[in-house]
Order: C-alpha cells, then sequence, then structure tokens
C-alpha cells in the first residue's frame, strides 16, 4: 500500500473523545499521514459538561488553504465531521472542488429525531448540498431524515430505510453507508448503498452508549478505506471497531469511549 494523506476537518475539544482528538490517532493508527484543519477549539465537548470555552476558527480556514495552495499540498482524501456554521461548509465544499481527493462527509447534525443545539433548517440545507458533493456520505437515520424530509421513527422496518436510502440518492450520487439501523432489540448495523448494490452488516446491540461513537466510526473507515479495503469491508471494520471501544469502556467513563485501549487491534483488522 503506498503511503497516503487524508485532511480531516472538524472541531478540537480539548477533553472528551470526539472529533478531532479521536480522528488523529485513530486515522493515525491505520498507517496513514492524517493532516487536520480544525473549525474550532473547545475546553471540552459540550455533552455532559457545563461552561466550556469556545473558539471559533472560521476565519484561519481560507488563510490555511491558501497556505497549503502555495505549498502545492494536497491529500487523497478530505474527511470532514463536526462543522459549526454555514461558513464553514461553504469552505469546505470549496475545498473539495478544488481537490481531486476522494470526499467523504460525516453530516453531523443530530441523533434521536432531533438536532444538536445552533443547528437549524438553513444548517441542513447547507450540509444537504454539501452531501450531493461527496463520494461517500456517513449519515445516522436522524441526519438522513433531516435532509430528505422523511419522518423520523424510532422503530421501523426494511420498506422504512429503502424509502430514506431513496431520498437520499435523490441528491447524493455518491456512496451512502447508513448507520444505527436496528430491527430488532438485539442488534444494530449500518446499511451500505454503493453502485446499486444495498448490503447490511449487522452486530449485536450493546446496552450503553458513548458519547463520539459515530466519530470513531467515521475515522476508523476512513483509516481502512486508505488501507484500500472496499468501501463495504470497510464499513464492516469500522463497526466492529466501534463495537469494540464501547466494550472496552468502563461505565464509570461518562463522556465518551475508550478507544485508545484497542487501537492494535485495528492496526491488526487491517493486516
Amino acid at each position: 500500500m503506498s503511503y497516503k494523506r487524508v485532511l480531516t476537518i472538524q472541531d478540537i475539544s480539548c477533553v472528551g473523545q470526539c472529533s478531532l482528538t479521536v480522528a488523529l490517532p485513530i486515522i493515525s493508527v491505520c498507517g496513514v499521514e492524517t493532516c487536520i484543519l480544525p473549525s474550532a477549539v473547545l475546553s471540552t465537548h459540550t455533552g455532559g459538561f457545563s461552561g466550556f470555552t469556545f473558539r471559533d476558527l472560521t476565519d484561519d480556514i481560507p488563510k490555511i488553504t491558501e497556505h497549503w495552495k502555495k505549498e502545492n499540498i494536497s491529500f487523497d482524501a478530505v474527511y470532514t465531521g463536526y462543522l459549526g456554521s454555514i461558513k464553514q461548509i461553504d469552505y469546505v465544499a470549496d475545498i473539495i472542488d478544488d481537490s481531486d481527493a476522494i470526499s467523504i462527509v460525516d453530516p453531523v447534525m443530530g441523533d434521536k429525531g432531533t438536532l444538536y443545539t445552533g443547528f437549524d433548517t438553513d444548517f441542513v440545507s447547507a450540509m444537504k448540498k454539501l452531501c450531493e458533493k461527496a463520494d461517500i456520505i456517513i449519515p445516522n437515520i436522524t441526519e438522513a431524515c433531516f435532509m430528505t424530509g422523511v419522518a423520523y421513527k424510532e422503530e421501523y422496518d426494511s420498506t422504512y430505510i429503502d424509502t430514506l436510502l431513496s431520498e437520499l440518492r435523490k441528491f447524493c450520487n455518491g456512496t451512502i453507508i447508513l448507520t444505527g439501523v436496528s430491527y430488532n432489540d438485539l442488534s444494530t448495523g449500518v446499511v451500505v448503498y454503493e453502485k446499486n448494490k444495498l448490503s447490511y452488516y449487522e452486530h449485536k446491540k450493546l446496552a450503553g452508549s458513548c458519547h463520539g461513537t459515530g466519530d470513531i466510526y467515521a475515522s476508523a473507515f476512513t483509516g481502512a478505506l486508505l488501507n484500500e479495503q472496499s468501501i463495504t469491508t470497510a464499513a464492516k471494520t469500522a463497526a466492529d471497531f466501534t463495537l469494540m471501544c464501547i466494550e472496552n469502556t468502563d461505565s464509570s467513563h461518562w463522556y465518551g469511549a475508550q478507544f485508545e485501549k484497542v487501537l492494535p487491534a485495528l492496526a491488526k483488522m487491517l493486516k
């Protein structure tokens, strides 16, 4: 495998296992050079902490990318996570347009049927346009529902998921990886739609949940894909790794998954 370089664009939470503090070590352990473009710096993530600090880095993004152009720096993949504003989405769209890299968009906006704090319908529309440009998108069901206008459901069948995918395909010409798809109480999984083919990878569902598992999944997927795994295989690798992260997290560790414990296992999965 040739040495690959990924650019990942999302925020830095100095404490809390999510976003860039997840993406950087996970993609790096996959043997891929991981370059970062931070959209903001927070003292902690926003899930369960109070009084956190926040510094917006939107105005730095075009300055950084302009310097890269002067240095002729290029990337094999561009992977985006949490973006804090429509202006940031527009800057990211420009980066994708100016690059020949494969583009992977995790449209981080919400979960469990609701948008995250600070996001509205205008943000959803902007994220939808970004997904139109992407080679691969990795939404959860909530994000897919907001982008398509399909009503969110906690309980559903395969027909409902087929409808979601059909609506996503109306504006997304690339591969769709829909996460958190669960048809019963004992299992969950990911649906992959690639080149008119549909596959479902199912694994056991754990009772607990952790902050940042979506970031873990998208990062592991990116690392596996850049290791020349097929999209379907990379989707399975990322799911297995995310499950291992949750299983190996102490119940008292409430603010993230202890993914560091199982990074060696991810490296072995890629050999």
